[in-house]
This record gives C-alpha cells, sequence and structure tokens, in this order.
C-alpha cells in the first residue's frame, strides 16, 4: 500500500497533465487553424511584446507565418487567439461587424483607455459617439480649421529654425497635441497649472506592452498617466460645468450640452474616456507618422523634389505666398497623399486590430470558435511582396492612380468597415499642411536618432533629432 500522500501526489499529477492537454489543444467544433498556445496562462505573450528592429513583417507573425501559414492559433495575456494575415479573411472581420464579430481589445487595453472608450462599445452607442466626433473631425469643420493648422505648422516651424536640433518626434507631438486640446477642451499649455501632454508621453510604451502592473514597467507608468490625465479632464469639465459659457466653442461645449439634455445616453463615464481617447489618438499616432515621413523625405531626394515642385506650384498658382491653404489647395495634393498613403504603410504603427467572435465562423477549411479573439495584422498584408512590390522600398508613386481616400483589403492603415477610423480626415489634414510649410520654407539635417524600435508598437527610442534652416 501507498501512503495517502503518493496517491494524492498522483491525482495531482493527472489533472495537471489533462489541464496541460486541454490548454494545448482546446476544444473545437471542426478543424483550428495551425498554431501553438504556448505555456499555460502565459501563453506566447514574452514573444510577442520581444522587441525588434525590423521594418518588416513582426518577427513574432513572420516565423509562423512560414511554419503555420497566413492563418494561425495562439495565446497572448491569456486568451486565446485567432491571428489573421489573411487579407480575405480580414476583409471578412472588418465587414462583419456587428454580426460575426465585434470589436474588442485585451483586458489591459480597457483598463488604460476606460471600460466605456468608444472602441469597446457597439450598435447604437457606437454610432452616437462616431457621430459626435465627427462633429468636430468631419470634413466641414475641418475646412474651418485648415487656417489654424496651418498657422501652428508655421509658428512651430519658425521656432525651431531658431533652436538649432530639434527632436521631430518630441517637437510634433507637442504641435498636435496643443492644437487638439484647445479643440478639445480649450487647453492652453502656456497658461495651465498642470501639464497635461505629460499624463500621455509614456502612453505608446505601455499601451501595448506586457501587462506587469508594477511600478518601473511601461504599463504601470501608462495606468499612472491615465489617473492624472482624467484627474486633469474631471476637473476642466467641473470647472466648466460651474462656469458654463452662452456659445459653443470648443467639443467640451457640445459634451456639455449633450449630458444636460432629458433623453440623452452620454454619461459622464463616456464622455471624459472619449476625451481622453481623443487626446491620445489624435497626436501620438500622427506625430509618429510625420517623424518618419520626415526621415523618409530626407532619405528619398527624389520624392522631396516631387513633394516640393507640388507644393511649390501650389503657391504659384495663388499669387501669393503669405495667403493661407485654401480647401481647394489642400485636395490638389495628389502625390502628397501618395507620401502620406505610402508612409503610414510602412509605419505600421497599429500592430494588430482585435475583433471578437460572436459566432463559431468557418472559414477556408477552418474553425474559429465564438468568443475567441482575432487578431488582424496590417503589417502582414502591407509588407506583402504579392500586394507590393519590394514592400520595404519606400515608393509614393506606387500609389499613382489608386484610391488613398480609403481602406481595402490590401490596406488598412486606418482600420477599415463601419469602424474605418473617423480621426482619418484629421490625420490626414494635419501632416499635408505640415508637410507643405515644410518643404516650401524649409531644409533639415539629420543630427542623430531615427532608429526605430517595435515593442510591438512603433517607437524611436532615441528620436530622431534635425537642424532646421529656412531654403535659399
Amino acid at each position: 500500500m501507498f501512503p495517502p500522500v503518493v496517491y494524492t501526489i498522483v491525482i495531482l499529477m493527472i489533472g495537471f497533465l489533462n489541464w496541460l492537454y486541454s490548454w494545448r489543444n482546446p476544444r473545437c467544433n471542426g478543424v483550428l487553424p495551425p498554431g501553438s498556445m504556448g505555456w499555460p496562462l502565459l501563453g506566447e505573450s514574452l514573444s510577442f511584446f520581444a522587441p525588434n528592429t525590423s521594418f518588416g513583417i513582426p518577427p513574432f507573425v513572420k516565423d509562423r507565418m512560414q511554419r503555420y501559414g497566413a492563418v494561425f492559433k495562439t495565446s497572448l495575456v491569456g486568451r486565446p487567439v485567432i491571428v489573421s494575415t489573411d487579407a480575405d479573411l480580414n476583409y471578412l472581420v472588418f465587414q462583419q461587424e456587428g454580426k460575426l464579430f465585434q470589436s474588442w481589445y485585451p483586458d489591459t487595453f480597457t483598463e488604460i483607455f476606460g471600460r466605456q472608450n468608444v472602441g469597446s462599445l457597439h450598435g447604437f452607442m457606437y454610432k452616437y459617439l462616431k457621430n459626435m466626433v465627427l462633429k468636430l473631425f468631419g470634413p466641414e469643420s475641418l475646412k474651418k480649421m485648415l487656417l489654424e493648422v496651418e498657422q501652428a505648422a508655421n509658428a512651430s516651424l519658425t521656432n525651431w529654425s531658431m533652436e538649432g536640433v530639434v527632436d521631430v518626434k518630441e517637437a510634433t507631438a507637442k504641435m498636435i497635441f496643443d492644437l487638439t486640446a484647445k479643440k478639445l477642451i480649450s487647453y492652453d499649455a502656456e497658461t495651465s497649472s498642470e501639464n497635461l501632454r505629460e499624463s500621455f508621453v509614456a502612453f505608446i510604451q505601455g499601451l501595448i506592452s506586457f501587462p506587469l502592473d508594477i511600478p518601473g514597467t511601461a504599463y504601470h507608468k501608462c495606468l499612472k498617466g491615465r489617473k492624472q490625465a482624467m484627474r486633469v479632464l474631471k476637473r476642466l469639465l467641473q470647472e466648466r460645468r460651474e462656469r458654463p459659457r452662452k456659445v459653443e466653442v470648443d467639443f467640451f461645449d457640445y459634451v456639455l450640452e449633450e449630458l444636460q439634455r432629458e433623453d440623452t445616453v452620454l454619461t459622464e463615464g463616456i464622455a471624459l474616456d472619449l476625451m481622453f481617447v481623443l487626446l491620445f489618438a489624435s497626436f501620438e499616432t500622427t506625430s509618429l507618422s510625420l517623424t518618419l515621413a520626415t526621415k523618409l523625405l530626407y532619405e528619398h531626394p527624389l520624392v522631396l523634389k516631387q513633394m516640393r515642385e507640388e507644393h511649390d506650384a501650389i503657391i504659384r498658382q495663388r499669387g501669393n505666398a503669405d495667403t493661407g491653404l485654401t480647401w481647394t489647395d489642400y485636395k490638389s495634393m495628389k502625390f502628397t497623399f501618395q507620401v502620406i498613403n505610402e508612409t503610414v504603410r510602412l509605419a505600421n504603427i497599429v500592430p494588430g486590430i482585435f475583433r471578437k467572435t460572436l459566432r463559431e465562423t468557418k472559414f477556408k477549411g477552418y474553425t474559429i470558435p465564438a468568443g475567441w479573439a482575432v487578431m488582424v495584422c496590417p503589417p502582414a498584408v502591407h509588407l506583402d511582396p504579392t500586394k507590393y512590390k519590394d514592400p520595404l522600398h519606400f515608393n509614393p508613386w506606387r500609389w499613382e492612380g489608386v484610391d488613398t481616400t480609403g481602406a481595402s483589403k490590401n490596406f488598412m492603415a486606418f482600420g477599415g468597415g463601419m469602424r474605418f477610423c473617423v480621426g482619418t480626415d484629421f490625420t490626414k489634414v494635419q501632416m499635408a499642411v505640415f508637410l507643405h510649410c515644410l518643404v516650401t520654407k524649409y531644409k533639415w539635417n539629420p543630427i542623430k536618432g531615427g532608429n526605430i524600435l517595435r515593442t510591438p508598437g512603433l517607437q524611436f527610442p532615441n528620436g530622431f533629432h534635425i537642424q532646421i534652416s529656412e531654403r535659399e
């Protein structure tokens, strides 16, 4: 007879092995895509978040594409995930929003952006918030905002030319944040007692990072930044309530008007989460894109030459160089839009777009179980040599004759389907106007930095420092 402790150990080992087998071989009413679930609970998270300096398809994805194919299973931060690098599946996911798939992000993401953020809401509530945002970032509003964007760009560039050396990433982030915060909440960094932007600085490092909430980690800094930013936003909202304005001046006024309506579906929590997301999304992604564009233009003189020719022609046709850009001028920047598309295609600032499967879905012989997450991987499509010749080469001419206004199966830098980014037009206006002011009036030389790091989001760990001076 074995002592009871031996039986206990044997039973525990059998239980553990059964659990391990179930983890490695999830149940499915069909055939799951190939892949590995990694270690129990941890999954393959460490490999996913491992830093790399590649402009190519992320090593985590590329290695598994070569091993398993265009669609594979894995586990990230405790959740089973189907990773899609297949353009057809990506298209299906975006087009079946609310039917087969639903916007979803890991709990760590919603902890940072708020559980009532626009990306986590669905149906009527999502459409309601989308219409609110379009009131600020829609085409009609942008036409009125064009002069402000140009003035902000010119003022910033003038200051940079007198500073000697400037970090493009930091400087463009400040420029865009100040403008957006002014339009959203009438925030003025020069007169405010608190530096609101500092709360957002660590966000790109912590937003897509391993969710370890202990001091010193990127995720912890990210959560700390959220708390600080939300505290400032709540205070500003309360101050506005106590001293309401008769005329609607900014987005906060519009939000307060909505909150006071008897039939409103808006809550203070949703409104504050929306403000938080808009402030972050508007400056961080655009400043990264502008930094990369500035670097790529310098490295590709022929592209810069054609950019200058396009924008110098706009000024000549206008007759007066001191007259501000018109909406017609902006819409005529065809080559500039090609440069913007090519920049964001290579930047791949968003390494993954998440959805959740609402019901069991079949695709090319595989079954995606209900409740599983699906991660659409834009870099794998944007850098596919069968879709883009020499995909790692910066070639804006590849967009000649191609519609650069929306998404497609092979281009999803701004998302796709009904959740196509509502801030896309605002981003393009800021990029095009800034580049117009830059290439028509200035020249620049790199001094240091400019190297990229992906964790897996895009970063410039040492910035991109340039010396800028007026054109001769």
